[in-house]
């Protein structure tokens, strides 16, 4: 179910944050951008709504690689009622965290792809979540000579490049790409 009253999501996410601030005791503060507004100027994301937190409290949500950052966006996803697949059109962030690795992920791409060039063989990447899988395939869409894959399960999932064309013969083979991280 897409997001049709940006208004009242944001209201409802508004409300939760309270809840975490005042109950919770954590401090931060928070601001919400919805609609137009919330797009990522990279393109990375499919966010339509944006929530920026700071505050004294604000490194706690960026430990252990965001976990808690994202354990938010899990809740306000389920808030909202967005189906599993539409999760990345919320997005938090606390102290450029996740900008700062939307452009690590945006060099890694580009770093990946010159050595995929370069060599002609398949490039993988260290395992990731599922948004950040999503985020370098994005990263890969205007490049014509190149395709990604994901591989992998669960908490090991991964992406690979390959020449244009390769990772349809790498499945249809079942060979395993060389392991390289970024």
């Amino acid at each position: 179910m897409p997001i049709e009253d940006y208004a009242a999501a944001a209201q409802k996410i508004a409300g939760f944050l309270k809840l975490l601030t005042t109950t919770g005791g954590l401090r931060l503060k928070y601001r919400i951008t919805a609609g137009d507004g919330a797009r990522d100027p990279e393109g990375l994301e499919g966010r339509e709504i944006y929530v920026e937190l700071a505050g004294p409290d604000a490194p706690l949500l960026t430990q252990r690689g965001g976990e808690l950052l994202r354990a938010l966006e899990h809740i306000a996803a389920k808030i909202v009622r967005l189906e599993m697949e539409e999760h990345d059109k919320i997005s938090f962030d606390a102290n450029n965290f996740k900008a700062i690795r939307a452009r690590e992920l945006k060099l890694s791409a580009e770093t990946a792809a010159e050595r995929v060039r370069s060599t002609g063989n398949p490039y993988s990447f260290a395992p990731m979540s599922s948004r950040e899988r999503r985020m370098l395939h994005l990263a890969f869409r205007d490049c014509g000579d190149l395709e990604t894959a994901s591989s992998g399960e669960g908490l090991r999932r991964f992406v690979v490049v390959y020449p244009r064309g390769m990772a349809h013969e790498s499945a249809a083979h079942g060979r395993r790409d060389d392991r390289r991280s970024s």
